[in-house]
């Protein structure tokens, strides 16, 4: 039994997979398209939610203060080794299925189940905390033009029994308030339908939301460069380098979503081409991108005054600094745009990981693991609908009750943990199949590898113990999913057997 829980999948049938009429999908994307479907995963919810903590730091770690500036270049390199190695896989084996298929190749059946729940964690509880955030900041926008959207129905029931006087001003059936989060929901259905529909459509929605976000982040490099002071810089890392290593921890947040691209590889007309240029391109746009709005925003609010803001200023860091910056009579309108731009980046990052986690169970039902219906393609749009519309349930309906409070870290740690296993998978099959053409080769092999699992796992070590204890227990239940359904329904077992 413990050989069959390592048996790996051939490339060459995995690659066979792919070519089946009733589970092939439209390839219809570009260089371009997949560049911006990465930059539209990449800038969202982290860069305009998550540096406003990683700066200031919380009860559970010190903040990173201007040095925020290193922990984006520290996890951006992190994130370049892994995304070196998803390049060779994904130009190797353009499958959709990302990480877990690459270890369904190299590393057995049990660790590739392992990756395909955990990848559960980086998109669809992930997109959780997406949604709910893109609540938050859509309610602040509308509030802007006199819209006032009640808190009973864009908050979850959790953070409600916080809130002061909510419950009791909410609706009641049998005696029970009625609460809960209808924004979130709301536009998790939207992006369910347009996914549903066509890859060709949501790419193009894509990039007209990533150029709108770019023009909104520049926007405020351009207004905030105005307001920024050089000895808001020192001292540089109040808190030595647990601070730097604490902030990368928060920030890698930030930079989840240029592994998303691998899952559309089916869908790319040139992936062995196109699919490096748009991990490796989207990440570098990414990380210079981040270092220059860091810049600027720690320059324009000096620490000390950070560390004094609540909690929910600091989740709106961008508009927050804005408003500390003192603009005079444009300051309404310019805090509008930034949270306007907010907005959209929030919507391409559901977007996309929308679009991934339906491939992630596409792929597992494709091997047996998940069952067969998670497989079906429709007939007209050639789009995995089943479980588009599954994932649009369930990542709607959570995002209406549940709280967003740690969700970024678990997000975190399913992520680099995800990344550890595809780095460990080149090492393997250089040494198990060195001969087999690649599109595109990872440089310095063992090198690279080998600093990007190192890299990820100290960026792992700066998260809260807590966060390791959830992680396990997710593991745990999808263990038990495995053993109770998918090793028995798993084709390479029916094979063997």
């Amino acid at each position: 039994m413990f050989r069959q829980l390592f048996r790996t999948k051939s490339l060459d049938a995995i690659l066979h997979e792919g070519e089946v009429p009733q589970h092939q999908l439209k390839r219809v994307l570009g260089a371009f398209d997949v560049v911006m479907l990465g930059i539209g995963a990449i800038i969202g919810a982290g860069i305009f939610a998550t540096i406003g903590t990683a700066a200031a730091g919380d009860i559970a770690r010190p903040g990173a203060g201007p040095s925020l500036i290193l922990s984006f270049i520290l996890t951006g390199c992190a994130c370049g080794f892994a995304a070196l190695c998803y390049a060779e896989f994904a130009a190797m084996v353009p499958i959709s299925g990302s990480a877990y298929t690459y270890s369904y190749a190299t590393l057995g059946e049990l660790v590739a189940w392992i990756i395909g729940w955990d990848l559960i964690i980086e998109y669809a509880v992930g997109n959780v905390a997406v949604a709910i955030s893109w609540g938050n900041y859509f309610k602040t926008l509308v509030a802007g033009f006199g819209i006032v959207v009640p808190d009973w129905l864009s908050t979850d029931y959790r953070t409600a029994a916080h809130i002061p006087g909510l419950f009791e001003s909410a609706p009641h059936i049998f005696g029970i308030p009625i609460v809960f989060n209808v924004l979130a929901f709301g536009i998790v259905t939207l992006i369910t339908i347009v996914l549903v529909i066509g890859i060709r459509e949501s790419a193009s929605m894509n990039t007209g939301m990533v150029l709108l976000k770019l023009l909104v982040l520049g926007f405020f490099v351009w207004v905030g460069w105005k307001y920024m002071k050089t000895e808001n810089w020192h001292p540089f890392a109040p808190n030595g380098w647990a601070g730097v290593q604490a902030g990368a921890a928060i920030v890698f947040f930030a930079y989840i979503g240029f592994d998303a691209v691998s899952t559309v590889a089916e869908e790319v007309r040139n992936p062995k081409r196109d699919l490096p240029i748009g991990i490796i391109g989207s990440l570098i746009v990414c990380t210079l991108i981040y270092v220059v709005v860091a810049a600027v925003f720690t320059g324009i609010i000096p620490y000390p005054d950070l560390v004094k803001k609540l909690a929910t200023e600091q989740a709106e860091p961008l508009t927050m600094a804005l408003q500390y910056a003192d603009i005079g009579k444009w300051s309404g309108l310019f805090v509008g745009i930034v949270a306007f731009g907010s907005v959209v980046a929030h919507t391409a990052v559901l977007l996309v990981f929308q679009l991934g986690q339906p491939r992630i169970f596409f792929s597992m039902a494709r091997d047996g693991l998940l069952p067969q219906s998670f497989a079906k393609v429709h007939p007209k749009f050639r789009t995995p609908h089943v479980t588009t519309i599954l994932t649009g349930v369930a990542v709607g309906v959570c995002s209406m009750f549940t709280s967003i409070d740690e969700m970024v870290d678990l997000t975190n740690i399913g992520t680099l943990f995800a990344f550890v296993l595809v780095c460990i998978g080149i090492l393997i099959l250089r040494k198990r199949d060195p001969d087999r053409p690649r599109g595109f080769k990872t440089p310095w092999v063992p090198v690279i590898p080998v600093l990007g699992i190192l890299s990820c796992l100290y960026l792992m070590t700066g998260l809260p113990w807590v966060t390791w204890v959830r992680f396990g227990l997710w593991l745990a239940v999808g263990l038990t999913i495995y053993f109770l359904y998918g090793y028995r329904k798993s084709w390479l077992h029916k094979e063997t057997v």
